[in-house]
C-alpha cells in the first residue's frame, strides 16, 4: 500500500494540511479517531488527529503543526510522495457516533477549537450538522493570520463564532469568554461542549462548561506518543483513575480530567524535542554546504 500524498496545502506559516490516500482507513474512520503516520522506514511515530475522511474517495486529511524535527519532516514532504507508513483508525470515536440519529436530531451542540485544535473540531460538526443537531462552533487563535478552517466550518454549522486574543478578527478575547457571552448575554443554551485544542484552554473551557452546567468533552490527543498505550507518555487522571488516552481516549469528561496533571506530563519530552529540533536543523546547515 502507497500513501500518497494527493494533495498539500499551507493553512499558515507552520500548519500544513495534506489528503492522503488510505482507503482502509477512510472506509473504517469516526469522527473523534486519530491515526499514526511515519514519513520514512526509519522515521517517528507521530500520532495525529483525523481531521477528515472520505470512504469514497479513498482519502483521510491530517493537519500537521511544526514544532519539532519530526512534524518539520512531514512539512517538507510534497504532492506526490509517499508516507512510509500510515496506522489507524485508532482510539475510540466521539460517544455521539454510538447514539441513534433520531436521538441527536435537535439536540444542541458548541464546539469549542483552539489553534490546531480547530481541524479536529471540523469531522465531528458535519458529522452531527448532517445528522439534524444544532452545532455552533467558536474557534480562537492568538491572531487573524493562524486562524484556520473557517470557511469550511462555517458549511457543518449553524453560527461560526471566531475570536482572537489581539481583536484583529472576530470577538477580541478569549474563547471561553465568548462561550460566557453566548450563553449569559444571548440567550443560548446548549446539551453539550466539545473543546479541542491546547491543554491549558481546554482546562478552562471545562471550568467554564462547568460553571455554565454544560456536560463538556476534552481531547486529550497532544498527550499522545507511540499511540497503543505503551510508553505511558499518555497516562492521565481521569475521575481519580489512570487512564490512557490513546487507548482509552483520546476524548474524556473535561471535568474529570486532572489538567494539572496532564499539563506537566505534557511538558516533560520539551527538552528532547529542542535537542532533535538542533540535531534536523544542524543537518540542514550542513547539507547546504554552510
Amino acid at each position: 500500500m502507497k500513501y500518497e500524498i494527493i494533495t498539500k496545502e499551507m493553512l499558515s506559516a507552520a500548519v500544513c494540511r495534506m489528503k492522503i490516500e488510505a482507503p482502509l482507513l477512510a472506509s473504517a474512520a469516526r469522527p473523534g479517531q486519530f491515526l499514526i503516520v511515519r514519513p520514512n522506514e526509519k522515521g517517528e511515530r507521530i500520532p495525529l488527529t483525523i481531521s477528515d475522511f472520505d470512504a469514497t474517495e479513498g482519502t483521510v486529511t491530517i493537519v500537521t503543526q511544526q514544532i519539532g524535527a519530526s512534524t518539520a519532516e512531514i512539512l517538507s514532504m510534497q504532492q506526490g510522495e509517499c508516507f512510509a507508513s500510515v496506522a489507524g483508525p485508532l482510539g475510540l470515536p466521539s460517544e455521539f457516533v454510538n447514539m441513534d440519529p433520531s436521538e441527536l436530531k435537535g439536540k444542541s451542540y458548541v464546539f469549542i477549537g483552539g489553534g490546531l485544535g480547530t481541524a479536529p473540531v471540523y469531522p465531528q460538526a458535519k458529522y452531527l450538522h448532517e445528522r439534524g443537531a444544532r452545532v455552533d462552533v467558536i474557534i480562537g487563535a492568538k491572531t487573524a493570520e493562524l486562524l484556520i478552517y473557517k470557511e469550511e466550518m462555517a458549511k457543518v454549522c449553524d453560527n461560526l463564532y471566531i475570536c482572537t486574543d489581539d481583536g484583529s478578527e472576530g470577538f477580541h478575547g478569549l474563547v471561553t469568554a465568548r462561550l460566557e457571552k453566548l450563553c449569559n448575554e444571548e440567550g443560548r443554551s446548549y446539551d453539550h461542549a466539545v473543546a479541542i485544542g491546547p491543554m491549558i484552554m481546554m482546562k478552562f473551557a471545562s471550568l467554564t462548561a462547568k460553571k455554565l452546567n454544560i456536560p463538556i468533552t476534552v481531547s486529550l490527543n497532544t498527550l499522545m506518543v507511540d499511540g497503543t498505550g505503551m510508553c505511558g507518555a499518555c497516562r492521565v487522571s481521569v475521575g481519580g483513575k489512570t487512564r490512557f488516552a490513546c487507548v482509552e481516549g483520546p476524548e474524556f469528561d473535561g471535568c474529570e480530567v486532572d489538567f494539572d496533571e496532564a499539563l506537566r506530563r505534557q511538558a516533560q519530552y520539551r527538552a528532547q524535542e529542542t535537542e532533535a529540533m538542533e540535531r534536523s536543523n544542524h543537518k540542514c546547515k550542513i547539507g547546504r554546504g554552510k
